[in-house]
């Protein structure tokens, strides 16, 4: 195609073409330049250094740089070989798959975390169904051993008056044992004075005054002593199983109290409960036929429920709800009264020969500290475990104590029980637990039942998805293929 160059200085006729029609990238030698740069680029191969020599080709067939820079883009088009673009994509695939391994490397670290905030959840979880396991067992526990105690105390010393002084002047220790947890726990440790005046709010804004403490101690004193006397008598009635089961009656007459006196809510399902307990009080006075002990043990355990029932309901009423500190402090302000004012009252039943002992070291000193310290730390317990865990887990432990007097009336005594007191002791535990429901026990069952129908809704939307899909891609799999015809 090349020819003799014209008078004018044109090669060739694509030249002239060029020139004619004012191409705009158009200089002398145009199409010798184009055709050798076509040689170069079918003579190059991957791998080579295509683009140096045909840059420096370039620059020699160049006899003008203002040419060169308007030709610019044909010759950066004209020098992209295979090589370049193949070292382009290995670039992109790299930074592909580093993004790509940073991205796998951030969702399993978030997978780890996760992993690992679960088995903390699942730790913690287990730890506090452990930790209020062990308060149910230590209050049941605590319970079951006083009551034990005191009937083994029965045997050789028959002063239930003088084990009821003795055990409630033990109370006086609740305070200084709850200062004792306060230095060990607490970040900011108070003065034993500053944590006492801080905990007598609970008699008032002017704390525990001489006044205070006859007004408001000495009625809950008496029917704290009540309560345990009344307790121990009917244990010289009846055996361990039969007073624990009626002294769990105590929880429907608080209710009862509440809804008279402190006009609470009234439940249904609590009215219940109170029934069935005066049924099973009735049960267990008709076991020996409404004579002799049976009836007079009976009359001890209800009075002991009764006065136990009515100190919950007038400290609610009184002096409201308390933290572990002022209850600690109140049980102990109770003890110095015990101390103070009603010892007198074993030295009358003494010396009037109503509860009488000689020589003075026959006195089992040692059944005695031990109902006095299982007492102690039954209360300490019930306090602690109302503030650390639910009141409910404290009433759980006191109604398990049923079953474990049960198991050591028959292991130990080889008592035998008859299907009356076994039927009456059923019933009284059942209304007990009746009396843990919650108030809104009904709209709390109605929203469970609920969310189970629309969890099954759901589960069952959910299977109708999973089959319709599983049956599509089990129908394309067994449809046919059409093949176009060429």
């Amino acid at each position: 195609m090349d020819g003799k160059a014209a008078p004018n200085g044109v090669a060739t006729i694509e030249d002239r073409i060029l020139r004619i029609t004012g191409y705009y990238g158009y200089y002398p030698g145009y199409s010798t330049q184009k055709s050798a740069s076509r040689s170069s680029v079918i003579q190059c191969k991957p791998g080579g250094n295509c683009p140096s020599r045909h840059r420096g080709m370039t620059r020699q067939l160049s006899p003008l740089s203002v040419a060169e820079d308007s030709a610019a883009p044909i010759l950066e088009l004209q020098n992209r070989s295979p090589s370049g673009i193949c070292r382009h994509s290995r670039v992109e695939r790299q930074s592909r798959s580093g993004e790509e391994g940073t991205q796998t490397h951030t969702e399993s670290s978030s997978q780890e975390a996760e992993g690992q905030t679960r088995c903390q959840s699942c730790t913690s979880t287990f730890l506090k169904l452990i930790w209020r396991f062990l308060i149910i067992l230590s209050v049941s526990s605590s319970w079951v051993g006083t009551t034990q105690f005191v009937k083994i105390t029965y045997e050789t010393f028959d002063c239930p008056f003088f084990m009821t002084w003795f055990s409630t002047n033990w109370n006086i220790m609740v305070f200084p044992i709850y200062y004792s947890g306060h230095l060990a726990t607490a970040q900011e440790k108070q003065s034993p004075i500053k944590k006492f005046r801080e905990c007598s709010r609970i008699f008032g804004e002017d704390g525990l005054t001489l006044k205070l403490f006859l007004k408001r101690t000495a009625p809950f004193s008496i029917l704290w002593t009540l309560t345990n006397y009344l307790y121990l008598l009917a244990l010289k009635k009846l055996t361990a199983t039969d007073v624990s089961a009626l002294f769990c009656c105590n929880k429907a007459f608080v209710f009862l109290l509440s809804w008279i006196v402190l006009k609470d809510r009234f439940m249904g399902a609590r009215i219940v409960a109170a029934i069935m307990a005066i049924t099973g009080i009735v049960m267990m006075a008709y076991a020996d036929g409404f004579q002799g002990d049976s009836i007079i043990g009976v009359a001890y355990a209800v009075g002991s429920a009764s006065t136990s029932a009515l100190y919950k309901v007038l400290f609610k009423m009184f002096l409201g709800s308390a933290n572990f500190g002022e209850a600690a402090h109140f049980v102990s302000t109770l003890g110095f009264f015990n101390l103070i004012f009603i010892s007198v009252t074993p030295i009358i039943l003494y010396f009037t020969k109503v509860e009488y002992w000689s020589p003075f070291s026959a006195v089992p000193w040692g059944y005695l500290c031990g109902v006095a310290g299982l007492w102690l730390a039954f209360n300490i317990l019930v306090n602690v475990g109302v503030v650390l865990t639910y009141p409910i887990l404290i009433s759980i432990g006191t109604v398990l104590s049923v079953p474990g007097n049960a198991a050591v009336d028959l292991l130990k005594h080889k008592m035998i029980f008859s299907v009356v007191r076994l039927g009456a002791t059923i019933i009284i535990c059942i209304g007990f637990l009746l009396m843990l429901l919650p108030e809104e026990w009904d709209e709390i069952t109605l929203r469970f039942i609920n969310s189970l129908k629309e969890k099954k809704s759901e589960d069952h939307a959910d299977d109708i998805t999973d089959s319709s899909v599983h049956t599509r891609s089990r129908s394309r799999a067994n449809g046919t293929v059409s093949i176009p015809l060429a």
